[in-house]
């Protein structure tokens, strides 16, 4: 079984392969794998029902 370093060599040449150096650094700098629960912040974020959203939307139209 190959071992997660390899896996990631093997995926880090396959980019640089696809993209050529200068694009490969580019794109590995703009890749982040975030941290916390994005699923428990979304329930945050979108806490409100459909129809609290559009009743605030409209209050602000006003």
């Amino acid at each position: 079984m190959i071992n997660e370093w390899l896996k990631r060599k093997a995926a880090l040449f396959g980019v640089v392969d696809d993209l050529g150096p200068v694009d490969a650094a580019r794109y590995i700098r703009s890749y982040n794998e975030g941290h916390g629960d994005y699923t428990k912040d979304r329930k945050k974020w979108l806490s409100n029902d459909f129809d609290s959203v559009v009743l605030e939307m409209n209050a602000k139209r006003e």
